[in-house]
């Protein structure tokens, strides 16, 4: 029979275990991996640069439509909830959903408060390609993503064993194939270089047989 102490003890929510995240600890994780996220995509928006993914569909939508990146990422986002809570369950789709909205949000935010004067392309792509993939890495690892190709890289990966950020790259080739109608060749090829750098972040970051903690 458990005692008192047992009843009281708030399991889940502030302690966690070998195998599991606590509630407050997952809530860190996707605010601190959106966060990354979106700075990563001010740094190449700043460069007229775009990326991979749904959030390289959203980089062609603003620079083709009149729209926000924040909105157009969003809604990209949608159709893939329903994958999510299908194939990976409610839990994870909630703290995707919550991670997308956030990384919406901040990206329209953050050119408010973050100016860059000067930015290098090739720089701005280096380490804006770092920054997502290290956000999308503690999403991750927190079993969340940033939606889109991020869920069928997961799914993927958990289902067939194809490595998260080999499956993502070669989606992403497909993205920036589209770019060469609203790029010149120069962004383009910066644009290769940020989607490099993320997805080689996360191939060789994100292994399932080395972390464990879910």
């Amino acid at each position: 029979m458990a005692n008192a102490t047992d009843k009281k003890s708030p399991i889940g929510f502030w302690a966690s275990t070998s195998e599991k995240h606590s509630i407050i600890e997952d809530v860190q994780g996707v605010v601190a991996g959106s966060m990354l996220a979106a700075l990563g995509v001010t740094m190449l928006s700043a460069a007229h640069l775009m990326i991979g993914g749904t959030a390289g569909l959203g980089f062609l939508l603003r620079y083709s439509v009149d729209i926000s990146f924040g909105a157009a990422f969003f809604l990209l986002n949608l159709p893939f909830y329903w994958l999510a809570y299908k194939r990976l369950g409610l839990v994870f789709t909630i703290k995707t959903f919550s991670a997308v909205a956030l990384t919406s949000v901040l990206s329209g935010l953050l050119p408010k408060l973050i100016g860059f004067s000067t930015i290098d392309p090739i720089t701005a792509a280096l380490f804006g390609g770092l920054l997502i993939g290290c956000g999308m890495l503690v999403l991750f690892r927190h079993r969340a993503s940033l939606g889109g190709f991020g869920i069928l890289a997961l799914y993927l990966q958990d289902h067939f064993g194809w490595r998260a950020g080999f499956v993502q790259l070669g989606l992403d080739c497909v993205v920036l194939i589209l770019s060469f109608f609203v790029a010149s060749p120069f962004v383009i090829a910066c644009s290769v270089l940020a989607a490099l750098a993320l997805n080689l972040t996360l191939a060789i970051n994100h292994r399932t047989d080395r972390y464990i903690v879910r």
